[in-house]
């Protein structure tokens, strides 16, 4: 494993987590993750998803810390989830809003929201004509742009990113690179991709494997 040099955004302190009679995906680990791009690298079913969820303060860990631009989920948790931006993929939560209202909610209390990014977003991976569209009627593929543009226009420093290729076809994984590397340009942004394929699109700041330990 190898750790980036650059400022860290997450701390990650003696983490371990575990489901009940099954080998700990995270076993006492700790790491640092700083500005750039972090591959979470894992075969299918290795727990990746699960670890995201844990990062983003959305499933609890069984021990350990977790710090995100400087605030502590333990002591802050609402402050800790405003630093960091995770959509499940497959989450049915959205479904009965529109483009645009889903895009409202994710963004809900993101004051650095750039909405710039986000039309370009949209257009590189288009969306337009499904903006007013509820999010139950879009394919699959759209419905991951979606969580995709506004992940990517987040001002959150900490941007979670599950199999961000899934289900994509070719001109928006194209831009979605390129979003990639536009906001990892910025200072103070990190931008974790868990994937089961190593990535070869845009420098890596870090590589992390699993199982953790």
């Amino acid at each position: 494993m190898r750790l980036s040099i650059a400022p860290s955004l997450l701390e990650i302190q003696n983490l371990r987590f575990a489901y009940p009679d099954q080998p700990a995906l995270a076993d006492r680990w700790s790491a640092a993750i700083g500005e750039g791009v972090t591959l979470l690298y894992g075969d299918t079913g290795s727990g990746k998803s699960t670890l995201l969820r844990v990062l983003a303060g959305q499933q609890p860990a069984s021990a350990g810390q977790l710090r995100a631009a400087g605030v502590a989920l333990d002591a802050e948790p609402a402050a800790y989830r405003r630093q960091v931006f995770f959509c499940e993929p497959a989450s049915e939560a959205f479904d009965a809003l529109s483009v645009q209202a889903c895009t409202a909610l994710l963004g809900e209390g993101d004051a650095g929201f750039d909405n710039a990014e986000w039309q370009r977003l949209v257009e590189a991976f288009s969306l337009v004509p499904h903006l007013e569209k509820q999010m139950f009627m879009l394919s699959t593929g759209s419905r991951r742009k979606v969580g995709l543009a506004a992940a990517l226009a987040s001002g959150r420093p900490v941007v979670l990113l599950d199999d961000p290729v899934g289900a994509l076809d070719a001109r928006s994984i194209h831009g979605l690179w390129q979003a990639i590397e536009r906001r990892v340009a910025q200072p103070g942004r990190a931008v974790v991709v868990a994937s089961s394929e190593r990535v070869t699109e845009v420098p890596l700041a870090a590589c992390i494997e699993l199982p953790l330990g």
